[in-house]
């Protein structure tokens, strides 16, 4: 009792602080990542705090499968050092013993980690496609920030504006019209002024500036235009070269706008369990060989990490920690492996589990046999060579 409860105890304390020092790093990575993505465009600035928890969600189980393996790396390598494992090999107590109370504090960890894979998981995927889909299909004219060039979802057009006299410019109110068509004819909220556009098509390319703009969505259709008022048009025809110029007082642009649709056909890692489950294309079946090989990995990785966790207290390295990282990365290698193999139809998924959990499963218990019988096998009665006495006979003269 006294033994699981200290190694429990120790277990635990180890697996915080390594969840907190891989949590910190993991989150300030991924919110470096986010903000350059917003940066960029690719998603919405004020998503970002959403998003990167849509990102955090997705890999936690991964986040708690490693921190549980290095806390069990570090936690036995210590008592290594310490000389405590010797104590309780003097007593004993093997290191198969300790696959016990290793197990206890760790299968509330590993029953989160399988229903965030299970549930939180596609959750979490299917979210962010949703969120990034939505910020992607938004209208032309609500990319555009006054005083910044912005370019088009299909990039042939370059919008540039400056803020109208009253407020707020055209295009920063276009989604709200998407949803609220009468927020378009308040007059203070669609007003722009030196208006830039460029186009770009196969046969040449346009150039548009006017001095102000605003926006009117018609009665019957629904569809928003962008009306410029005195300005000039430059064409060109890139294959013959001519150039046209014309100049307007009032110049009518259709906006294009469309309201934000979520995503209709969701990837593999969006779709639910149960839906794998009830549709197995080698997509689904690779996608539930990820998530099931996850759950599969994380609990053969508490075994190996007890296994490999062994050390010299006589030297002072941590090789048994970087070897156990390195195990660690090729594991989780090979179960994205699987997945592919299985996606792409060479495995069966009952085969690619079978043949990669089982062979770390057999590893395993071959470790902490090995571990175990290791000091028979090193004190295991040698060949001596005719006419010599064994050791504890040589100087017996009785």
């Amino acid at each position: 009792m006294l033994f699981d409860t200290t190694v429990r105890k120790e277990l635990a304390r180890g697996f915080g602080a390594t969840l907190v020092v891989i949590l910190t790093i993991v989150l300030t990575s991924f919110l470096i990542r986010t903000v350059g993505q917003a940066a960029s465009g690719s998603i919405a600035p004020q998503d970002v705090v959403l998003l990167l928890g849509y990102v955090t969600l997705g890999h936690l189980p991964t986040i708690l499968a490693c921190s549980l393996f290095v806390a069990v790396v570090i936690t036995i390598g210590r008592m290594y050092r310490d000389s405590e494992m010797a104590i309780w090999f003097a007593s004993g107590v093997g290191l198969s013993r300790f696959v016990r109370p290793v197990l206890r504090m760790a299968w509330p960890v590993l029953l989160v980690i399988g229903l965030l894979l299970l549930f939180v998981w596609p959750w979490g995927n299917r979210s962010r496609t949703e969120l990034q889909e939505r910020y992607q299909q938004r209208g032309d004219l609500s990319r555009v920030t006054p005083g910044v060039f912005q370019s088009s979802r299909d990039g042939r057009r370059v919008f540039f504006v400056e803020r109208g006299p009253t407020s707020a410019v055209a295009p920063a109110a276009a989604v709200d019209e998407a949803s609220d068509p009468g927020r378009a004819q308040t007059p203070e909220t669609t007003s722009a002024r030196n208006v830039f556009i460029l186009t770009q098509n196969d046969r040449g390319e346009s150039v548009t500036t006017a001095r102000s703009g605003r926006l009117e969505t018609q009665a019957g259709s629904g569809d928003t235009f962008l009306v410029l008022e005195r300005g000039q048009r430059s064409d060109v025809n890139l294959d013959s070269g001519e150039s046209t110029v014309s100049r307007f007082e009032d110049y009518r642009v259709l906006a294009n706008q469309r309201q934000a649709r979520s995503a209709q056909v969701q990837p593999p890692k969006a779709v639910s369990t149960l839906d794998l489950i009830r549709q197995p294309t080698p997509r689904h079946q690779g996608e539930l060989t990820w998530r099931l090989g996850m759950l599969l990995a994380a609990g053969n990785l508490l075994l190996l990490g007890l296994a490999m966790s062994a050390s010299n207290p006589r030297r002072a390295s941590n090789w048994n920690l970087l070897l156990a990282l390195l195990a660690f990365l090729v594991y989780f290698n090979l179960v994205g492996l699987s997945q592919a193999w299985v996606a792409s139809g060479r495995l069966g998924m009952a085969t690619a589990l079978a043949a990669l959990h089982g062979s770390a499963f057999a590893l395993a218990v071959a470790l902490l046999w090995w571990r175990d019988h290791a000091a028979v096998v090193a004190w295991w009665p040698r060949r001596r060579p005719a006419g010599t006495s064994p050791p504890d006979m040589v100087g017996n003269t009785a």
